[in-house]
């Protein structure tokens, strides 16, 4: 009985010590930054408080269904989103392969071997035959008693790798869905500057006839006639080069979707509303559920458990080994009575001189996983600091776009003006000419002053990681 438990003592030894685990546990850093963005408004009209939860859907906003088809279009068949995914799966793999390493390893084998002996050897021994045969079959048992938590250590970083892995895949998501909006948004102001340009050389056009009329009849020199002419084809030029600028808009989208025969009717970027004004008192810890701040955050978690995987090259290495088979000289005797066998240990190994191997690569993982730190409060500082950028934008973008119109109201004034002077006989052409590129001008200014206020929109729903999702009541 004392002989029994003495046999035993190392095997409890090892079950009793397989519940530490060297190397630090990790304890996620003290967040920094200020709880709100002062860039935020202070104060909104029936704002809705907010929710740190992400909107995953935040392009629905806009409330356009052509944008709504081709960000659902991007996600299926963006290359970078695709290939994103199977880097997921690539890490779901690798997760799974660390995790089997914390059960036991059992194979199955067999062999077989025919020997002759030489005539020396079978004069010498009479009683052997002249060829030896051997047959086995068997299973194998291979565990690594996990005392220092080596095992659990790789299992863990394996684990933060993939939760790394698929919120990587979630923000190249998040950029391809702005990427899709932001280009839609391109494609729809080149669609109203189109408009109004195709508008203004018609009144071009109709300008340049009438004056023809007044130069055959005499009323005018001809140079109104020149200054027309030339006013119809740099409208004319002016259109070319928008034609040109959209069709490769709608190239870049079907790029984007990956649909390489995309075409996109006719829009106009005023129908689009403004999506929902972030709340008063925005909090600042929504940029927490960004996915590259969590992925940063996620390789901070498998660096600081690489330093328990290199702190267990310090310590001994057990491993249970075990065989259960059968053996003997023939086939058919193999799984007969008396045939059994069985074979079972325990085995150490014991680091003794590495000449700082192991130290070396204790002090590794410590700078990789100070590397990741600063990369996760980098990330955060990133993301802080691009919403404050896109809540300025959104503000006075805003307030731009409020001074454009008051701008294009008093160009089509005075363009109209000029014309009924002219028409008078109180002004040359020249001032109509003037008063029509004013106007034109004006037109053309408020549409990318509106372009790049939706598109503030977009930038800080990215920046928050998909917004914000209003309570509802």
């Amino acid at each position: 009985m004392s002989r029994s438990v003495f046999r035993l003592t190392p095997l409890a030894l090892a079950v009793l010590l397989s519940g530490c685990a060297v190397g630090p546990d990790y304890l996620r850093p003290a967040n920094w930054l200020p709880a709100a963005f002062k860039e935020a408004p202070t104060a909104v009209a029936a704002a809705p408080a907010a929710n740190p939860a992400v909107n995953e859907r935040w392009w629905t906003l806009f409330n356009d269904a052509t944008l709504n088809e081709l960000v659902d279009q991007a996600l299926q068949g963006n290359a970078d989103l695709r290939s994103a995914v199977a880097r997921v799966e690539q890490a779901d793999a690798a997760a799974r392969e660390a995790g089997a390493s914390l059960f036991p390893e059992i194979d199955a084998q067999g062999a077989g071997s025919n020997s002759k002996l030489s005539e020396k050897t079978a004069t010498w021994n009479a009683n052997s035959p002249d060829i030896l045969r051997a047959r086995s079959a068997g299973l194998s048992l291979s565990y690594e008693l996990d005392i220092w938590g080596r095992v659990r250590r790789s299992n863990e970083a394996a684990r933060a790798n993939l939760l790394a892995s698929r919120y990587g895949r979630d923000a190249i998501r998040l950029s391809v869905a702005g990427l899709v909006a932001g280009n839609y948004l391109n494609l729809r102001a080149l669609d109203a500057q189109l408009a109004i340009t195709a508008e203004s050389l018609q009144s071009r056009e109709e300008s340049a006839k009438l004056v023809k009329t007044r130069v055959d009849a005499g009323l005018v020199s001809p140079l109104d006639q020149y200054q027309a002419d030339g006013a119809v084809a740099t409208l004319q030029a002016q259109l070319a080069d928008l034609r040109r600028a959209r069709a490769l808009a709608e190239n870049q989208l079907a790029l984007l979707t990956g649909k390489p025969d995309l075409q996109i009717a006719a829009g106009d970027l005023k129908q689009l509303p403004l999506p929902p004004q972030p709340p008063a008192g925005l909090p600042a810890d929504l940029i927490e559920a960004r996915p590259d701040v969590q992925q940063a955050e996620q390789q901070l978690v498998a660096a600081n458990a690489n330093i328990g995987v290199a702190k267990a090259g310090y310590y001994p290495k057990f491993t249970l080994t075990g065989v259960l088979g059968s053996e003997s000289k023939t086939l058919s005797d193999l799984f007969s009575s008396g045939a059994s066998t069985w074979t079972g240990g325990l085995s150490l190994l014991m680091p003794i001189f590495d000449f700082g191997k192991t130290t070396a690569r204790v002090d590794q993982a410590k700078a990789l996983n100070e590397q990741s730190l600063i990369a996760w409060q980098k990330t955060l500082e990133t993301a802080y600091k691009e919403v404050r950028d896109a809540l300025v934008n959104l503000r006075e973008n805003g307030a731009a776009e409020t001074a454009q119109q008051q701008r294009v109201d008093n160009a089509q004034k005075a363009h109209e003006l000029a014309k009924l002077r002219y028409d008078a006989g109180y002004s040359g052409f020249l001032e109509v000419l003037d008063a029509q590129r004013s106007a034109n001008d004006a037109q053309l200014a408020a549409i990318a002053t509106r372009q790049a206020r939706l598109n503030a929109a977009v930038e800080l729903f990215k920046a928050l990681g998909g917004g914000w999702k209003p309570v509802a009541g």
